[in-house]
């Protein structure tokens, strides 16, 4: 049985899930000295994190992250600690602004409205720029 259980549901699709999970997984070697490697799927990552006394994995998919983590015993006396911590990191990167979060948003929106007004084919017309994608740490099975 896991020592730590970390479950989060979100709306980001599959894509902009992957990119949080990479994200975490660059703050979690830069800031704990993991060691992580990202498995790709086709319909679930794994990310699988260790370092002395600590090792676990976050399961990502189109709808939930899902961590699990063991601790060694000298980590296991900060387990509330280092869970809520976990947490609280996970939620800032799922709670950022996202792109096609908010693309999707806008698009939804139009959609229900019966003609969109001129401000909204402006910005539909205007050619996207696309955003540089920095290439994560995390090492690719």
């Amino acid at each position: 049985m896991p020592d730590i259980h970390i479950h989060r549901d979100h709306q980001l699709g599959f894509k902009e899930a992957r990119k949080i999970a990479f994200s975490w997984a660059e703050k979690a070697e830069e800031k704990f000295d993991m060691e992580c490697t990202y498995e790709e799927g086709d319909t679930e990552d794994t990310l699988t994190f260790s370092r002395s006394g600590v090792k676990g994995t976050l399961l990502v998919d189109a709808h939930q992250f899902e961590m699990k983590a063991q601790l060694g015993f000298l980590f296991g006396a900060f387990k509330d600690r280092i869970e809520s911590e976990i947490g609280e990191q996970l939620d800032a990167l799922l709670n950022a602004p996202h792109p096609a979060a908010k693309k999707a948003a806008s698009t939804s929106a139009a959609k229900k409205k019966d003609k969109p007004d001129k401000a909204e084919k402006a910005a539909d017309s205007e050619p996207k720029k696309a955003a540089a994608k920095p290439a994560p740490k995390a090492k690719k099975a």
